[in-house]
């Protein structure tokens, strides 16, 4: 008799500060993440029309904070595009204050929405959505490296080759140390042992000489001012939960382990909160970084999150120099192999896809399809989620069946209705096309023992078959309803058609 499986355990913060091999794993895997959030941050900072210290500085604060706040370890959390490209228009029409005020309000705005509980509608984001937001990113992802694969210098591509190389090989050879790492130290002593012109990290901007300070935005306390700043704050903080949301649940999947969802959602807000008090453009979790510091460095706990910031303030600052001349081909081979692992090939085989239902499949390619063409995530999801809830309603609605039989009874011939199957706005739109008014006795029954009404416009629909019987002089019987449907029918039957 085969032994259940173990549950998979990962290591606990704990666990990692006693283990000199999980600790430096930890350690090393926060110093890769570290180095490729530098390009990115300031890329976001150029998106939002603002100063590079900006982005890295929001990075180091929102690293730091969500290892003690989130509900995911080793989920990095930083300056984001997705964040970038919602509060861009604040920057560029009202100025910084207003920016770090937009920040702040969006962080205040995800604590209440996870007081509210709105990690828990996770659980309706289907699968195939999920699938298409992990292709989707993965595509950004490989898309977003293009820009440094042409009218570049002919180097740049031997070198990238030789990243991926080194990234598919080390790994095969022992994981104590990250391949990312050795790709990156190897690249930049090729480039600088051999003088080699190449595009670097110091070419994207100007990297900051001195640490945050506190800053308070100048905005006035007053109604106009809400009103600026709020659609700005509420869309920052929906796109912000929901991509960190969905990469939490995407690490879950890797590691085989839970996390605790509302905690990260009100830990998101607490870190964006904490950057806008730094001068920071806020941010939300980072799916690239997540899989470079889970899938390709190995990272499971809290530390490698925390030493991401740290090392990140440690290399702008005081090593800025050394950063500056890290060639961006090294980072390039690095995030084409996060994309190329994070696709779910699997989802695109032909075998898949003949198994799949349809429907299935469409939501997946609409999810996709508008997550690249808008660069925006929760775009995507939310197409993807429409499409599905369309599918869904379309394919239960056949569900729904009438069976008519007439039976003798003393007081007279009987139609008796049956109807089988859940009852919902859908479903019954044709329900009242279902009975033969001209040919039915002047009794009728509607068995409703195998169905259930789950809203307004299937008490209207049985309200307006109860009224053409009632034409006819017919009576009209209903018998069999469950609690829950005598209830809502009681409630709001001859009301409904005045309401709607």
């Amino acid at each position: 008799m085969t032994a259940p499986a173990r549950p998979r355990i990962e290591s606990t913060v704990v666990q990692a500060l006693r283990s000199p091999r999980l600790l430096t794993r930890e350690v090393l895997a926060g110093l890769v993440v570290a180095i490729a959030l530098i390009p990115e941050s300031i890329a976001f900072s150029l998106i939002v029309g603002v100063d590079p210290r900006v982005g890295l500085f929001s990075s180091f604060v929102m690293a730091v904070v969500i290892a003690f706040t989130g509900g995911r370890p080793a989920m990095i959390t930083a300056a984001t595009g997705a964040v970038a490209l919602v509060i861009a228009p604040v920057a560029r029409e009202h100025g910084m204050d207003y920016l770090i005020a937009t920040v702040m309000l969006a962080g205040v705005l995800q604590i209440l929405l996870a007081a509210l509980g709105v990690a828990k509608l996770m659980r309706f984001i289907p699968r195939s959505v999920m699938v298409g937001f992990v292709n989707a990113l993965a595509i950004l992802v490989f898309v977003s490296q293009l820009p440094h694969l042409t009218e570049v210098p002919w180097a740049v591509y031997p070198l990238v080759v030789v990243g991926l190389a080194i990234l598919y090989l080390w790994p095969r050879l022992t994981r104590a140390v990250p391949a990312p790492l050795i790709a990156i130290v190897v690249l930049t002593g090729v480039v600088v042992v051999f003088g080699i012109a190449v595009p670097t990290v110091g070419d994207q901007g100007e990297l900051p000489r001195s640490l945050p300070e506190l800053f308070i935005p100048n905005v006035p306390l007053q109604w106009e001012t809400l009103q600026i700043i709020a659609p700005y704050a509420l869309a920052v903080a929906v796109v912000g939960l929901l991509e960190s949301l969905l990469t939490a649940k995407l690490v879950d999947d890797i590691t085989d382990t839970h996390s605790r969802k509302t905690r990260e959602a009100w830990g998101q807000g607490v870190a964006n909160v904490a950057s806008g008090l730094f001068g920071g453009m806020g941010g939300c979790a980072m799916i690239g970084q997540t899989m470079i510091n889970v899938k390709a460095s190995g990272a499971r706990t809290r530390i490698s999150t925390f030493m991401a910031g740290v090392f990140l303030l440690i290399l702008v600052v005081v090593l800025g120099d050394i950063v500056a001349i890290i060639p961006m081909a090294a980072l390039v081979a690095v995030m084409i192999l996060v994309s190329v692992g994070s696709f779910d090939w699997h989802s695109i085989r032909p075998s898949t896809l003949k198994r799949m239902p349809r429907s299935e499949t469409l939501v997946m390619i609409v999810t996709v399809a508008v997550t690249v063409w808008t660069h925006n995530l929760a775009l995507g999801v939310a197409a993807g989620v429409l499409t599905a809830m369309v599918a869904f309603a379309r394919r239960v609605a056949h569900f729904t069946t009438v069976t008519r039989t007439v039976d003798d009874s003393p007081e007279g011939p009987v139609a008796r209705y049956t109807v089988d199957g859940e009852l919902f706005f859908a479903s019954s739109n044709d329900l009242t096309t279902q009975f033969d008014y001209a040919a039915d006795p002047e009794r009728v029954v509607i068995d409703m023992t195998r169905s259930h009404v789950w809203d307004a416009s299937t008490v209207a629909a049985l309200d307006a078959i109860v009224t053409k019987y009632a034409a006819r002089g017919i009576q009209v019987e209903l018998v069999g309803m469950n609690d829950s449907t005598a209830a809502l029918h009681g409630r709001l039957s001859g009301e409904v058609d005045g309401v709607l």
